[in-house]
């Protein structure tokens, strides 16, 4: 077990407490991290001293959750949330206590907790560790326990039952079994979280450190089991016994988790690897002698990706990236690809972003058997990208030689047609790379005009 051992600069400011004849404790998750030997960086201190007596006290305080008796002080290069002792009640919105009251005692406050591996304290004076809940024995037997009774921590607070889920997930801790039997109960409460709370911890969880089948998917089979899949992710819950043929010797489902914790620990890799397949029950088609396919199943599934991330609200732009790598995973490259169609495979997929569909590639061959695929596969096509890159740099319109006004000054009008005749003229260029030439191009698109119902002037 790690020491506890602040910073310097941790415990000058907590003299500045004793000097007022109040307490200091760290507490939370940079107790549980110290003795886990992790390295902490944020710092929550709780005290006795109430918020305007701690905004006495130091040059630069800003009252962050004053109504739940929170600041956070700026010290030294550290934001410190210091808040004051407390007890809850009452969590109407399944989120917040409606009744925040001042506490005498430190271990009153750790008892309103969540988990005892985080309602643990160290006083910053004494240099003592407060364990009334057993916390410390807790993370050396790697378990994950609910404060007192889990029934009532999870009614309170609807998240809670997700952050044990996450925190198995990032530890690699078991669930203590009454805790975890708290968490089918309670789901009604954790209905009434927010999609934003729902979605940090998700991305928590695929975040996860940790080999194969012991990483996110730890995280995710926990929310199938305990029904919190259903309700965060109906549609990949939707997935499971869903049998696959060929090679497969995983489900859809399991395929989907094993691709996940193979998946480099990038956000939007990860999402990319859990929901590639996703499409794959709407799509699925059994013939007569046996046979099942998925038929186009990855434009199904980067539909579906794209609803389920915008109901999570994801930024825009992570959205479009995972939708991007979920809709072209499906590439198939062979030896007797001509030039123009590794061109035309750059201007679909984009240079960019051939690493990150070559690292979807290889966990997604990853959950096929549960074995690594040798990274040396992509190589062939890896070369004849890089070779083809050498010659040319026109893989899309912005890298054509003429774009909208120098059509426009041929006589093209603006609209639909210029984007088909640029189009055309992009196709042209991923054919014969030597065609990229302002004159050559306005001369092809001269020709063109007929073609599109242009007459001239």
């Amino acid at each position: 077990m790690g020491r506890i051992h602040p910073p310097r600069e941790i415990s000058e400011f907590a003299a500045v407490l004793g000097r007022a004849d109040k307490k200091a404790f760290l507490v939370g998750g940079a107790v549980r991290d110290y003795l886990l030997g992790r390295t902490v960086s944020d710092f929550d201190v709780a005290t006795d001293a109430r918020p305007e007596e701690v905004a006495r006290l130091y040059p630069r305080v800003v009252p962050t959750g004053i109504k739940h008796g929170t600041v956070t002080v700026l010290w030294k290069g550290h934001k410190i949330e210091v808040t004051t002792f407390r007890t809850e009640a009452d969590y109407s919105d399944g989120r917040h206590p409606d009744r925040v009251a001042y506490a005498a005692t430190i271990e009153e406050d750790l008892g309103r907790r969540d988990f005892t591996m985080n309602a643990m304290a160290f006083d910053l004076r004494e240099e003592l560790l407060v364990d009334p809940e057993g916390g410390r024995a807790d993370l050396g037997r790697h378990l994950i326990r609910a404060v007192g009774d889990p029934l009532e921590r999870f009614a309170e607070d609807g998240l809670r039952p997700l952050r044990a889920l996450r925190f198995a997930s990032q530890l690699g801790f078991e669930i203590e079994e009454g805790t975890l039997g708290a968490i089918g109960p309670t789901l009604g409460r954790f209905r009434l979280v927010s999609a934003e709370r729902v979605r940090d911890e998700l991305l928590k969880i695929l975040l996860a450190p940790g080999g194969a089948f012991q990483g996110p998917s730890r995280g995710l089979r926990l929310m199938e089991k305990t029904g919190m899949l259903a309700i965060v992710l109906p549609e990949l819950a939707a997935c499971r016994d869903v049998e696959q043929k060929g090679m497969h010797v995983f489900d859809v489902l399991d395929h989907l988790y094993a691709s996940v914790d193979a998946a480099p620990p990038e956000t939007a890799l990860r999402l990319a690897a859990l929901l590639h397949d996703v499409g794959k029950p709407e799509s699925k088609v059994e013939q007569d002698g046996g046979e099942i396919s998925f038929h186009r199943h990855e434009e199904i599934s980067a539909r579906m990706a794209a609803a389920i991330l915008t109901r999570l609200k994801l930024p825009n732009a992570l959205i479009d990236e995972v939708i991007h790598l979920v809709r072209h995973h499906m590439f198939a490259y062979e030896e007797g690809w001509s030039d123009a169609a590794v061109r035309r495979f750059l201007a679909r997929v984009g240079e960019d972003k051939v690493e990150a569909l070559f690292a979807l590639r290889l966990a997604d061959g990853f959950g096929i058997t549960g074995l690594p695929v040798d990274p040396r596969s992509l190589d062939p096509l890896r070369r004849r990208i890089e070779a083809v890159l050498a010659e040319s740099h026109a893989f899309g319109l912005r890298d054509l030689a003429v774009g909208g006004a120098e059509l426009a000054s041929i006589g093209v009008p603006k609209g639909p047609v210029m984007g088909r005749l640029l189009a055309e003229l992009l196709e042209t260029v991923l054919d014969d790379p030597s065609l990229n030439e302002r004159a050559r191009l306005l001369e092809i698109a001269a020709r063109l005009k007929g073609k599109y119902g242009i007459e001239d002037h």
